[in-house]
């Protein structure tokens, strides 16, 4: 299935048919294509390129494809670098005193990672979360591995 190009997010690259390889959605996942491009909300003279998840309902784009700026798709990938080295060390942080996961540095502040304490069923879900992490860790490696190289590639 093609991305439209008519919309307001201009795309560049594109990866199409990613319901193909979409987790364990692979094959039936409505996420139809992941693209680079320019931001629906690009202003005149302040353009910013962005990553979108396309969605398609079988009968439609779906209102609920996701624009999101390259940075946030970057935070979002520390979010869950971060999250997986604190649940493979979990034995050491179990109980209701949580501590401050990480404050990572960037842009001459802090990205703050802490458990949300103020779910009510925040140790439920830290075992649910866990339990889901450690059954997509195959696949959430595998693009972990691919991620790591292509860093390493451009120098990082």
């Amino acid at each position: 299935m093609k991305i439209p190009i008519e919309l307001k997010h201009k795309p560049v690259i594109v990866s199409e048919e990613y319901d193909l390889v979409d987790g364990r959605s692979a094959g039936k996942s409505e996420a139809k294509g992941l693209s680079l491009g320019l931001a629906q909300w690009n202003d005149r003279g302040k353009v910013e390129i962005s990553a979108k998840i396309w969605r398609h309902t079988g009968n439609k784009w779906s209102r609920q494809s996701e624009e999101i700026p390259l940075h946030r798709v970057i935070d979002l990938a520390i979010l869950i670098c971060r999250s997986k080295i604190f649940f493979s060390e979990m034995y050491h942080n179990k109980g209701k005193n949580y501590p401050k996961i990480d404050r990572i540095g960037m842009q001459g502040g802090a990205m703050n990672v802490r458990v949300c304490v103020e779910n009510p069923y925040i140790e439920e879900d830290i075992k649910l979360f866990d339990k889901c992490l450690r059954k997509d860790d195959e696949l959430i490696g595998e693009r972990l591995r691919v991620l790591s190289s292509l860093l390493k590639e451009i120098g990082y």
